[in-house]
């Protein structure tokens, strides 16, 4: 087995060098130290005896239960280095204290999370002044809610985020939307707040706490419903599969002739769409009344919007999805098919563009796994495998030990 399969060779990348310790088992936190790892970063990630909760999160490989084969892990921790670590056993809080002596970042959640293997934040700062302490908390380390817990659920509706999600029908809740997006927007601002700090360390040569609120995250990531309250003080509301407004706006989905809906986002004030559609309608012969004079003025248009609507449906009832996408598309309307997850390892452009890429499972296998949403050209941006549990434990405490010898030679 490759020791450093997790952290493959893919070229001179920007995090080259970067030492960074995860000490925190939330997937904001881990998503964080992920966007380091995947471009070169040494994140190594300190876990309990028992794992971190992600390990016993399912679906797991093949289906069977074990800390090694959970899928949530590997979507959070890809590329890390991991070592076990228990606060009871006194070599093992040495070897936390070694590591975070020698970090450039350590991303960690409450104070306590350090405070348990002996030490503060100002001592670790103390320790290591080029240190950049990322704290990744459900709602800053400062404020009445600071002590509070989340969960991803509790981040979108505390944030607001989560009024904006659902379907027109309000007499039913709002509906959450998958993939813990909450945690992963709190990561995305941690991320850029550990940039933003690392550059700040270049003129000054000095570290800092940077304190990421995934409260904070959520509340600035509104979209629309920000600046209408901001400004003309409206709430907007939430609509089906389209952007929340004060008010209604027609309704975009069409379920075509395979039971696929498609996004059409007619803009009824748009001459050049209007035209482009009633054209491809009378083409296909359904076009009816459309094509009369008096639909050229937006007024009318308006005005007929749900006479509109049902020609629109009849039209994409008699053609199937890929058809009405590619004739759509060339003729420059805003149109795509809706998609589910499973649809997305065969679409053709994800697949021209390599986004799906194998990564070593660890046992002689790959795993097809999705890869980076960005692309250079001087370096690849390619994930490894994530680690098992304490896989680098050893490895970690012999690299601790030989820096120690140095540094207690010269004292």
């Amino acid at each position: 087995m490759n020791a450093h399969e997790a952290r493959p060779d893919t070229g001179n990348r920007p995090f080259d060098g970067l030492a960074v310790v995860e000490l925190i088992d939330d997937p904001a936190g881990e998503y964080t130290g992920k966007l380091f790892a995947d471009l070169g970063a040494d994140v190594v990630k300190v876990e309990p005896p028992q794992g971190a909760p992600g390990r016993r999160q399912g679906p797991f490989i093949g289906g069977q239960e074990d800390p090694n084969r959970s899928l949530e892990f590997w979507a959070y921790d890809t590329s890390k280095r991991s070592v076990v670590a228990d606060p009871q056993n006194a070599d093992d809080v040495a070897m936390v204290h070694a590591l975070c002596a020698r970090a450039d970042l350590l991303v960690v959640g409450r104070e306590e999370s350090v405070e348990r293997f002996g030490t503060s934040f100002a001592e670790l700062r103390e320790r290591n002044p080029r240190l950049i302490l990322v704290a990744v908390t459900p709602f800053g380390l400062r404020g009445p809610w600071s002590g509070y817990r989340t969960s991803d659920l509790v981040a979108l509706a505390a944030g607001g985020l989560l009024n904006s999600c659902g379907y027109d029908d309000h007499s039913i809740p709002p509906i959450r939307p998958g993939g813990n997006q909450g945690y992963q927007l709190g990561a995305i601002f941690a991320y850029l707040g550990a940039m933003l700090a690392l550059i700040e360390r270049q003129a000054d040569g000095q570290g800092q706490v940077v304190d990421v609120s995934i409260h904070g995250a959520n509340a600035v990531s509104g979209e629309l419903a920000n600046p209408y309250w901001f400004y003309p003080k409206a709430i907007v509301q939430r609509q089906t599969c389209r952007h929340a407004q004060p008010v209604p706006t027609q309704p975009a989905l069409f379920e075509c002739a395979d039971g696929v809906y498609v996004y059409l986002a007619l803009i009824l004030a748009d001459q050049h769409m209007w035209k482009a559609l009633v054209s491809w309608m009378e083409e296909l012969g359904v076009a009816a009344d459309l094509t009369d004079p008096a639909y050229d003025a937006l007024e009318y248009r308006q005005q007929q919007f749900g006479h509109i609507q049902q020609m629109i449906e009849v039209f994409f009832m008699i053609q199937d999805s890929s058809t009405a996408y590619d004739e759509g598309q060339r003729r420059g309307l805003p149109i795509g098919p809706l998609k589910a997850f499973e649809d997305l390892p065969s679409d053709p452009q994800l697949a021209a563009r390599g986004f799906f890429t194998e990564v070593p499972d660890g046992e002689g296998g790959t795993i097809t796994y999705p890869g980076a949403p960005w692309q250079f050209s001087s370096f690849e941006a390619r994930p490894g495998r994530a680690p098992r549990l304490g896989e680098h434990t050893d490895e970690v405490r012999t690299e601790v030990a030989a820096e120690a010898g140095p540094r207690a030679a010269s004292a």
